[in-house]
């Protein structure tokens, strides 16, 4: 072996054991650590391990836990971008995260009963409640919530008068609907939307999945009438869209909810938490997003802007 190749295979073992070091540390942060990732507080609850996911809406949603905690004289770790729900679920029920910013839908139905016919906020409460696993718990659900709906411009809602999907009856085969491909054929979908409320698109512009700027796009071009958006896209608020009502709840709620390890969070963190929960709206979410996408602004400043304004930070 000439010198170069020598070094070349010291330097990947080097590589190599270091990204074992690496992964072992991440293991004990999440299980031997349970509350803290730290062996000074293991299982003292003296630090409250924030989490969320690896997109901005939800990791916006931890800072402002994070920071309102903090107000209230708590010590705080923050354990942001994680992943999927796949992957922080079940480090929230080890207590390797001890608050995390759920949607209680998506929690109900892709981690806790993917079976579950709920689709009300009660509903889906009363059901998490049942089942969820014992060291866990939900706390207070807000009304802000992100959920799929079929919008419109104020445009369309107004030449039409549409104010709630029923409102679609009458006009939807003269108009046409752009969404993901998928949603033709989901229940909480095109399907749904025949079976529930009777409406029956003329045309379906199908696009691939996170196509948003398009579908955007199209919608308002008048390309399309009427777009699966989520309901806290910045988009909705920039350009006065219309999402119309789901007085039948087609789409399941999907309402922010702190999921928390009971063991590592007190009545006080408990009572900052169902304090956003009280404050927190769609509008505020769709404010603070656009102010992340559209206007850069740091998520640390947003949420302690909105906590200011809502009277939960001194």
């Amino acid at each position: 072996m000439n010198k170069a190749t020598y070094r070349a295979a010291a330097l990947s073992l080097v590589a190599a054991l270091s990204l074992t070091a690496t992964a072992c540390g991440a293991s004990d942060d999440s299980d031997d650590n349970p509350l803290t990732g730290s062996s000074g507080d293991k299982g003292s609850g003296k630090t409250i391990v924030v989490g969320s996911a690896n997109f901005p809406e939800n990791q916006l949603l931890a800072e402002i836990y994070a920071q309102a905690l903090e107000d209230k004289g708590l010590k705080v770790t923050r354990k942001f971008d994680i992943g999927a729900r796949e992957v922080y679920y079940d480090q929230v029920v080890k207590g390797g995260i001890s608050v995390f910013p759920e949607y209680n839908g998506a929690l109900l139905s892709v981690a806790v009963d993917k079976k579950s016919t709920a689709t009300s906020t009660e509903e889906i409460n009363t059901e998490l409640k049942a089942k969820l696993p014992k060291s866990v718990e939900i706390l207070d659900s807000a009304a802000a919530e992100d959920k799929d709906s079929v919008t419109v411009t104020s445009e369309i809602a107004k030449k039409y008068k549409l104010k709630t999907l029923a409102d679609l009856k009458p006009v939807a085969k003269d108009l046409a609907i752009g969404a993901g491909s998928e949603f033709k054929t989901r229940t909480q979908g095109g399907v749904g939307l025949k079976s529930v409320y009777g409406v029956e698109f003329g045309k379906f512009q199908p696009l691939d999945a996170g196509a948003q700027s398009t579908l955007l796009k199209l919608l308002k071009d008048n390309k399309v009438q009427a777009a699966n958006l989520y309901t806290t896209d910045p988009a909705i608020v920039e350009d006065k869209l219309v999402v119309l009502e789901d007085p039948k709840n087609l789409f399941s709620s999907q309402n922010i909810t702190p999921l928390v390890y009971k063991s590592a969070v007190n009545d006080k963190a408990k009572a900052a938490l169902n304090a956003i929960s009280a404050k927190l709206t769609t509008e505020d979410l769709l404010e603070m997003m656009k102010k992340i996408s559209n206007d850069k602004e740091d998520s640390s400043d947003v949420a302690e802007e909105w906590l200011t304004s809502a009277g939960l930070a001194s």
